[in-house]
């Protein structure tokens, strides 16, 4: 048994490295989001007891580490990352099979009926075909998606990172229940900034997105909590 995601699907990326900045930020949002997202570079500046803070505001938190290592080492640093009590951490799904498997299987040991979703990352958004040609990978983004999406199922794990021009095809594939993190989602009028692959929140939402994961058009507004109020009523109208 693994915890479930909130019903407001709204990830806010705390995009800074500053643990008072970070808090200051969950406190402005609060009530206005479903979770909280914090990253490398949030995590190799305050590290274990900085992620422990961000949980213990009571919003959920998606620990955005991207594990990627062989299954021993992955395992060992899930078995690490679980107790804190993230509701979602991921892995790169480039890592393979067992890989994967070692991740789901150490967050259960560690975890229990708490374990976090594991999660497999499948194409940066990021990149696009000319990215993955550098790196010698001849399949457009959608197929590689595809391809690492169904390997992070048959791993056993809760779901995969995405962009939202995967939703559609990877519903079909990976039916319903399959989790789908879609970060690069930009309200109207928004910086793409360094995405290259991008949508709108209801229209992300409207595809079968299951988290959307949002953070400078947020962090950067002049009033964070009005930002994220305002994305949020337009996933219900």
């Amino acid at each position: 048994m693994t915890v479930s995601l909130p019903e407001n699907p709204i990830f806010c990326a705390l995009d800074t490295p500053d643990l008072g900045r970070a808090l200051k930020l969950a406190k402005n949002i609060k009530g206005h989001v479903g979770g909280l997202k914090i990253g490398l570079e949030f995590f190799n500046h305050q590290g274990p007891d900085g992620l422990k803070a961000i949980v213990g505001t009571g919003i959920p938190v998606f620990a955005d580490l991207k594990f990627h290592d062989i299954p021993n080492t992955v395992a060992g640093a899930v078995r690490a990352i679980a107790p804190l009590g993230p509701g979602i951490l991921n892995v790169h799904a480039a890592g393979g099979h067992a890989m994967m498997q070692a991740a789901k299987e150490a967050a259960m040991e560690r975890a229990g009926a708490n374990a976090p979703l594991v999660i497999g990352v499948t194409v940066l958004t990021s990149l696009d075909r000319d990215d993955l040609e550098q790196q010698g990978i001849a399949a457009s983004p959608s197929d590689q998606v595809r391809r690492l999406a169904a390997l992070s199922q048959e791993a056993g794990l809760d779901g995969v990172v995405c962009s939202a021009h995967e939703i559609d095809v990877l519903r079909r594939d990976c039916g319903p229940n399959f989790k789908l993190i879609v970060p690069g989602i930009r309200p109207a009028g928004a910086a793409v900034n360094d995405q290259k692959r991008v949508m709108a929140p209801a229209d992300a939402v409207s595809a079968g997105a299951d988290v959307l994961v949002i953070g400078r058009p947020i962090t950067k507004s002049e009033d964070p909590g009005a930002a994220a109020a305002e994305i949020a009523a337009s996933l219900s109208t």
